[in-house]
């Protein structure tokens, strides 16, 4: 199985412009970024299917994953890296199967380390816990204490992902309570310099 790489996880913004989008995961790769997310909650299917499989060669290219955000169908059709799936958006046990063992499944579990457990055991690689803190994205989401970056290595096995409200200013304590890789979208795809932002998160990780 591929195992997750450590550092800056981008999640993208919901970009209609897909020149744009390319753009910006562009800058966001070359500063280091060492996953990537396409998340897009305002573009239809086949908008999605388009932008998801365009990121894809930038992806490759750089040696970095793409995971899909919520979509086992696209994932599956355009080969991305891996797939990542909140608590309402599919059975993580089917995903596995569809996938299958070489590529990345990742679960948000919220603040709950017995739904890390869960995950783990339906055949997901990795967690993520969150929101760290008040997130701009989901204003209304249950927070997540730091505190479940350090159980979760010996709860859980599985590397664990930070996101939620993380900028450059609080990320440090996100890195030093243990998470394997800190989840970002506006902080990063907001910044007036991408490429400087990524590097800058990246960095937190050397």
């Amino acid at each position: 199985m591929t195992a997750l790489p450590r550092g800056l996880y981008a999640i993208t913004p919901d970009e209609t412009d897909t020149e744009r989008l390319l753009a910006l995961v562009q800058a966001a790769l070359q500063g280091g970024a060492a996953i990537v997310q396409y998340r897009n909650k305002q573009a239809d299917s086949a908008l999605r299917r388009e932008q998801a499989l365009a990121l894809l060669p930038l992806c490759r290219r750089a040696g970095v994953p793409l995971i899909v955000n919520d979509d086992l169908d696209i994932a599956v059709a355009i080969d991305a890296d891996g797939l990542h799936l909140g608590a309402d958006d599919g059975d993580l046990a089917a995903a596995r199967a569809a996938l299958g063992p070489g590529k990345l499944l990742g679960a948000s579990c919220y603040d709950r380390l017995e739904l890390a457990i869960e995950a783990r055991d339906r055949g997901a690689d990795h967690v993520a816990f969150g929101a760290v803190f008040p997130s701009s994205t989901k204003p209304g989401a249950v927070r997540a204490p730091l505190t479940l970056f350090g159980q979760a290595p010996s709860a859980v096995g599985l590397p664990a992902v930070a996101i939620g409200g993380i900028n450059l200013e609080n990320a440090p304590a996100v890195v030093a309570a243990g998470a394997h890789a800190i989840a970002v979208i506006s902080a990063l795809f907001d910044a007036p310099d991408v490429e400087q932002q990524a590097r800058a998160f990246a960095a937190l990780y050397r």
